[in-house]
């Protein structure tokens, strides 16, 4: 395992995570109206999501591949989703 691994039974936030990481959504907990939003782009429990772009400079947004759709996310919105590693 090198430093930016986990071990894969250990849940992480998705707005920590680099490109090519992904897993599955364990929960989605935040703001109301940013758990709503999310929920409603496809953010649902045991949905596999990965990173598939971050911007270069910040890393900030991500593009997020999730249930067959590219989502644009701020790292502050994707830091309310909790996975698991897959």
């Amino acid at each position: 395992m090198t430093g930016r691994e986990s071990p894969p039974d250990t849940p992480l936030c998705l707005g920590e995570m680099h490109r090519g990481q992904g897993g599955y959504i364990c929960r989605v907990e935040g703001p109301e109206a940013t758990v709503r939003r999310l929920l409603e782009m496809g953010m649902v429990e045991e949905a596999y999501v990965e990173i598939v772009h971050e911007a270069p400079f910040g890393r900030d947004p991500v593009a997020v591949r999730v249930r067959g759709g590219l989502l644009a996310l701020r790292r502050q919105e994707a830091a309310c989703v909790t996975i698991r590693k897959a």
